[in-house]
Order: C-alpha cells, then sequence, then structure tokens
C-alpha cells in the first residue's frame, strides 16, 4: 500500500517542507513539497491576478502574462474579482 502525501503537516514552515523534500529521499515528503509548491504558486496566482485587475488590467493582459488563454482565466478569476 501507498503512504498518501498529506498536505505540510500544520505549523510547519513551507520553507521547511520544500528543503526536507529536496534533500530527503522519502517520496512522501518530496510529494509534500510538490503540495506546497503548486498551494503557493495559486496564492501568488491569485494575488497578482488580483492586483492586476485592480490597476486596470484586461483579463486578456493577464493571460498574455500568464501563458494562458483569456477564457482560461477568466473562467478561473472572473467571479471571484
Amino acid at each position: 500500500m501507498v503512504a498518501q502525501a498529506d498536505p505540510a503537516p500544520s505549523g510547519s514552515a513551507p520553507e521547511s517542507v520544500l528543503d526536507e523534500a529536496l534533500q530527503g529521499d522519502d517520496p512522501a515528503a518530496g510529494l509534500r513539497g510538490v503540495v506546497a509548491l503548486r498551494a503557493l504558486a495559486d496564492r501568488l496566482e491569485f494575488l497578482h491576478v488580483q492586483r492586476a485587475r485592480g490597476q486596470g488590467w484586461s483579463w486578456q493582459e493577464i493571460a498574455a502574462a500568464l501563458g494562458v488563454s483569456r477564457q482560461a482565466v477568466h473562467k478561473k478569476y472572473g467571479r471571484l474579482l
């Protein structure tokens, strides 16, 4: 049976999770690192899409900066912003 990769343990800093993932041989630790990176990327993307919209950027400009279609970025964030 394969151990399931839980997100970063409560109270652990993302940096420590990533350090463990990069330096260790434990696949569970590595996969926790992947989860932590995805969560960080999602938060960073949302923050900067929000800032761009607040500064008057069009969905097309945001999409171009992210390397995705206007439809994709609008579908993901249109109702949230």
